[in-house]
């Protein structure tokens, strides 16, 4: 009786492991929610950055992995225009702040 408690346990303590290596194995992934928590910078204090450098008010925030670093991507809208806002997710300095084109007009994105 005991051993047929025992197998179960230990088949699920091994999928446990194995599900956590390949979570592991993710980590390079472009977007991780739990990466945010290595951040320094809250998501509020990155919209801040992003809204006082544009002038304008944030629409959508992520944080993704660009070009090798976790960062902040804000997307704030001014004078009908679109910015992407890079911010720095340990400094909350603003790295690029761009038009984003792709996003000018909603129809396109249906």
């Amino acid at each position: 009786m005991k051993r047929s408690i025992l197998v179960p346990a230990v088949m699920l303590a091994l999928s446990a492991c194995v599900g956590g290596a390949t979570y592991a194995a993710t980590d390079s992934a472009e977007n991780d929610p739990l990466a945010v928590m290595s951040a320094k910078i809250d998501l509020r204090g990155a919209v801040a950055a992003a809204e006082q450098r544009v002038g304008g008010k944030a629409s959508k925030a992520e944080y993704e992995r660009h070009n090798g670093e976790w960062v902040y991507d804000v997307e704030v809208v001014k004078d009908r225009k679109v910015m992407d806002v890079k911010v720095d997710g340990m400094t909350g300095s603003v790295i690029a702040a761009t038009e984003d084109k792709a996003d000018k007009d909603d129809d396109a994105d249906d």
